[in-house]
């Protein structure tokens, strides 16, 4: 008999369940073939069920190549290129990184391929409608302030 752990509430809620935001992620001019479904699911464990698909990411076409990638939420969802609009990492309250609300796991991308599905309680849906998930050139070395020294803005889309 399985139990009902958080981990099998989580399987059916992304199965079963719509999310209650979502952010369609795109690519800068140096990665137009970027893009990426970011969705937000409300838990019954308060905070929220992160699940991230992207493809395109950078060296799709190297057989057999992986990296990873860091993913944010941004202030401000202004995802006009060259995404430098997005503002800081949100953070509900001042912070230092990697404390901001915002910050996520990083990306492991395989051949430009990633998905990954993680729950954070620091974060409510509502507060997050209509910011933006920036992807990240480089992984967050969750050390560097202000932001992780992640590189540039190569992908970008507004939570609704």
């Amino acid at each position: 008999m399985r139990e009902n752990t958080p981990g099998l509430t989580f399987l059916r809620t992304m199965e079963k369940d719509a999310p209650g935001a979502a952010a369609w992620v795109t690519g800068n001019s140096a990665n137009p073939g970027l893009s990426g479904l970011v969705k937000f699911y409300a838990t019954p464990y308060g905070g929220i069920l992160v699940e991230a698909e992207f493809f395109g990411l950078p060296n799709s076409s190297v057989p057999g190549s992986t990296g990873f990638y860091a993913m944010h939420i941004h202030e401000n969802g202004d995802c006009a290129l060259p995404f430098d609009r997005t503002g800081n990492h949100y953070s509900r309250t001042p912070a230092m990184h990697p404390d901001h609300t915002g910050d996520m796991i990083p990306l492991f991308a395989n051949q430009g391929y990633a998905w990954c599905a993680f729950y954070d309680k620091r974060i409510a849906l509502p507060e997050i409608m209509g910011r933006s998930v920036v992807v990240h050139a480089m992984p967050d070395d969750f050390v560097t302030q202000p932001s992780g020294n992640s590189g540039e803005k190569i992908g970008c889309g507004v939570i609704r």
